[in-house]
């Protein structure tokens, strides 16, 4: 059984549709909350086959309200990416994966995004990443990846919506397996919420589906990219 750390950094964030997809495919993972009273940071990676760096709600990364022990955050991730570990980051996790890769966050205000993201690599994860899909984006700042990343697709702006540092980590801009329920909770967790929230959450209602529906062909290619599991996929699940 292959194993992963999912590092959180609210109560209210977590994989959401992507546990379904990690536990089908027997992939054991286990949450930890630096944050919280007697929480820490793992010791060490060697021994587990990857990292999930979650979104972090008003927490970022580019100076303002930089998330507490971020450069604890982003040493374990180099470290990572020097052992050859598989990093996915989610929001916050993809500005410290681009961090950690060379690159960095610029600041923006916190914000709820509900679009579309477009690929821009034929090949991006296996060719698994449809041509376009939905983004939900609950953030503060933005990842700028390092030069020599790969762009796999850009948001409605032309700004990088997934991206991958080395050979096996990918960040997305945006959660792809957001659920209503736990923005929901994200904006009620922190005294600070997007301006644009009850809009936000009106857009995400309406594409529920269509995030699931992507997420079957975005973890298949994931998954491979990744190595998380030690068969190759050829097809999608069902």
């Amino acid at each position: 059984m292959r194993s992963v750390f999912v590092l959180q950094h609210t109560h209210s964030e977590f994989l959401g549709l992507v546990e379904d997809h990690l536990e089908g495919r027997n992939i054991r993972f286990t949450y930890m909350r630096p944050f919280a009273a007697g929480g820490f940071l793992p010791a060490n990676v060697d021994l587990i086959d990857g990292v999930f760096l979650l979104g972090g709600g008003p927490w970022g990364a580019a100076g303002e309200n930089d998330l507490p022990r971020l450069y604890d955050e982003v040493r374990l991730t180099v470290r990572c990416l020097e052992l050859g570990k598989p990093v996915v980051g989610f929001g916050l996790g993809a500005q410290i994966l681009a961090i950690a890769g060379g690159g960095r966050a610029d600041r923006a205000p916190l914000r709820l995004e509900v679009g579309e993201a477009r690929r821009t690599d034929p090949d991006a994860l296996n060719g698994f990443l449809p041509e376009r899909f939905p983004q939900v984006v609950y953030m503060r700042d933005r990842p700028v990846p390092p030069h020599d990343a790969r762009v796999l697709a850009e948001d409605a702006a032309g700004r990088p919506a997934v991206f991958q540092v080395g050979a096996n980590s990918i960040g997305f801009c945006g959660h792809p397996g957001a659920k209503l329920g736990m923005i929901e909770d994200l904006a009620m967790e922190f005294d600070e919420a997007p301006e644009d929230l009850a809009e936000g959450l009106q857009k995400m209602r309406a594409v529920q589906t269509d995030i699931a529906d992507a997420l079957v062909h975005i973890m298949t290619g994931l998954i491979q990219v990744t190595g998380l599991m030690r068969h190759v996929e050829s097809a999608p699940l069902e």
